[in-house]
């Protein structure tokens, strides 16, 4: 462990002295500070108050994808709290995915809470997210794949059709209304209904795959890939077009709701 001699003159509070062991004081060091949050804030406090981290973080609203904490006793200076981690938690303190901070001094004790925010799709990014999942999902196309036991050769690209996304968006925002995960909609429709709903038209043949959970374009897409059923959708040759969706619900434990429409005109 690399204690080096701390700057006390830099340490203006806690923040800074935690800052010194995360990109100092570690052996190995990150170069990129914690950021303070106002919510890790809210969330120090309340751990100062005896709730677990589990139930801080939802009290202060934040949303975390990874998210540990540090309780600190006895009559501790900034700078002998940045001694401390230095010498004990360098492995929390430099993990890359915790990124913001929030810590509560009480007396002669301190908490530091430690987290990285999920970070759900934004509907303000939704035509781009749709290309994404089309071009990965055509890239899959293009190369043949075995889905399970069953083995699809290349198939010719997919184009994207408004109506098709317009009922994939349709199924999306339902499930995640309803936090209901599955094909059947909330009013009993079928994914041919919804594509009949969305003004599709005449069509020889529609399918439809759906996740939860995931958050990017890469990892829906890789987790259909992964699934046999879903997978064999994305290798049908029958089908020529693809609509594209998704809804977030950030009161849901999956929080975003993800769905493809295939289909073929007639």
């Amino acid at each position: 462990m690399l204690l080096a001699a701390l700057p006390c003159a830099a340490l203006a509070d806690l923040r800074d002295a935690v800052n010194w062991a995360r990109m100092q004081g570690c052996a190995a060091p990150v170069r990129v500070a914690l950021r303070d949050s106002p919510k890790l804030r809210r969330a120090a406090l309340q751990m100062a108050n005896g709730v677990s981290l589990h139930a801080a973080l939802a009290s202060a609203g934040y949303l975390a994808a990874q998210s540990s904490a540090v309780h600190l006793s006895g009559a501790l200076s900034d700078v002998q709290a940045g001694r401390i981690l230095a010498a004990n938690y360098c492995a929390t303190l430099t993990d890359p995915n915790l990124a913001e901070m929030g810590a509560e001094r009480r007396g002669r004790d301190v908490w530091i809470l430690l987290a990285g925010g999920v970070s759900v799709p934004s509907t303000g990014d939704a035509a781009r997210i749709r290309r994404q999942i089309l071009d990965l999902v055509n890239q899959a196309r293009a190369g043949g794949r075995r889905c399970g036991r069953k083995t699809y050769p290349a198939a010719a690209p997919l184009t994207l059709n408004s109506m098709l996304s317009r009922a994939a968006l349709a199924h999306s925002q339902e499930m995640a209304t309803y936090l209901q995960f599955e094909h059947r909609g909330h009013d009993g429709s079928s994914p041919a209904i919804r594509v009949e709903r969305a003004g599709y038209g005449g069509y020889l043949v529609v399918g439809e795959n759906i996740a939860a959970g995931a958050m990017t374009p890469v990892e829906v897409t890789q987790g259909w890939l992964e699934s046999p059923a879903h997978c064999e959708n994305i290798m049908d040759s029958r089908f020529s077009e693809i609509g594209i969706a998704f809804a977030v619900n950030l009161a849901s434990s999956e929080l975003v709701y993800w769905t493809q429409v295939f289909a073929a005109p007639r």
